[in-house]
């Protein structure tokens, strides 16, 4: 062996009795980790009132097509396409001319008339001085009274005539038969107008307050809305809508929530067998002229009387493949979990847990609720709660 070879075993030998006789670390335990914070509350116990939701739409409460009456040119137009327009108001006017010429004539008529029967009657006057005296038969009396009898019939005819001609030519002034929002004029000034079974609608007017609003509702809601406003009573009845004035709220697509109210009013008095619904109308107050007609709505109706119901975050809940749950808090902060079954959300962000049927399983008003910092938190571990003020919160330590 070289004498390089034995230096280095010497070196390595020598080391390793440096490293056996130096002192060994001592042994310390791992730092142990603070419990995850996470933010819980208690439940809330609200009075509510079940709800079932549909689609709907808006509709005006009444529509007319305006059309005229007489045969006759456009003369004036007096409203502006889109207008809000109030019950009588001009619209159109048809020339008046030909139908002033015809109540003219029929009262010249009239008065022709008038002044024949004049004649007639002095006729018959005298008539009856020379049947008295022998000058005249009575026949020829009778006669001269037949003639004044039939000028009163002619002159009562012309009379209504002359009333037929004045209607037409009222007719020329075609006004708002309601208050509404009027379209587009169908034909313009200058335009000839028939009257008849082939008259041209001229516009349309929608009355825009109140608004109606239809939904159809399903056979067995229906059943469970009739049971739930039946009076107890042996003759107990069904009262129709508008009694009732039950109330519903709605929703445009564009707002949030459900902010605008009704009443029902009117149910169709079948059900449909095709579709197994049934239609409901309510009627809503437009004064802001906000909603229109032919609108898509979202519509909310109340069931039953209003009960207390318990309420949590719907942040809260978690899911797995099999149930939906929630993470409490137990003895020592500790982490547990509960199934539970939910109801409705409500607009605020709250949801409906139904009671469970095991009485170990239900939540409380008194538990602590975990409802942020859930990837932080494990079941069966603790955890450091805070309220949502960020202070402490939960059960005490055991």
């Amino acid at each position: 062996m070289s004498v390089l070879t034995r230096s280095s075993a010497l070196f390595l030998v020598s080391a390793m009795a440096v490293a056996g006789s130096g002192c060994r670390p001592t042994d310390t335990a791992a730092p142990q980790q603070a419990p995850p914070r996470v933010t819980v509350s208690h439940p809330e116990v609200r009075e509510i009132v079940e709800e079932d939701e549909y689609t709907g739409w808006l509709a005006a409460s009444a529509t007319v097509d305006v059309r005229s009456r007489v045969r006759g040119p456009i003369k004036a137009i007096h409203f502006h396409d889109g207008d809000l327009v109030s019950k009588d108001q001009l619209l159109f006017e048809i020339d008046p001319d030909p139908f002033l010429v015809q109540v003219q004539q029929s009262e010249a008529q009239a008065r022709a008339l008038e002044a024949q029967k004049a004649a007639a009657q002095k006729d018959v006057a005298r008539f009856q001085e020379l049947v008295k005296t022998g000058g005249a038969s009575r026949q020829q009396l009778e006669k001269a009274e037949a003639d004044a009898l039939s000028y009163d019939a002619q002159i009562a005819a012309k009379q209504e005539d002359i009333k037929g001609h004045q209607l037409n030519l009222g007719y020329c002034r075609i006004t708002a038969a309601i208050a509404g929002r009027i379209g587009r004029a169908q034909l313009t000034e200058g335009n000839l107008v028939n009257a008849g079974g082939s008259d041209p609608v001229l516009t349309t007017i929608v009355a825009v307050d109140p608004i109606s609003l239809y939904f159809n509702v399903d056979e067995r809601s229906l059943q469970r809305y009739q049971k739930s406003r039946l009076k107890t009573g042996e003759k107990a009845q069904v009262k129709p809508l508008r009694e009732e004035k039950a109330a519903f709220r709605f929703a445009l697509d564009s707002d949030e929530g459900f902010p605008h109210t009704g009443l029902l009013d009117f149910a169709n008095n079948k059900v449909d067998s095709a579709t197994g619904t049934i239609e409901l109308r309510g009627t809503v107050e437009n004064d802001q002229r906000r909603f229109i007609a032919g609108s898509r709505v979202r519509v909310r109706l109340p069931i039953g009387e209003p009960a207390a119901a318990m309420l949590v975050r719907d942040s809260a809940i978690q899911m797995d493949q099999d149930a939906k749950y929630l993470l409490v808090l137990g003895e020592g902060n500790k982490v547990l979990r509960r199934e539970v079954k939910v109801g409705r959300l409500l607009d605020d962000g709250m949801r409906v847990v139904l009671p469970s049927p095991d009485p170990n399983e239900r939540i409380k008003p008194e538990d602590w609720v975990i409802t942020l910092g859930l990837q932080r938190a494990r079941v069966g571990y603790p955890v450091e709660p805070l309220d949502a003020e960020g202070k402490p919160a939960g059960t005490p330590a055991s």
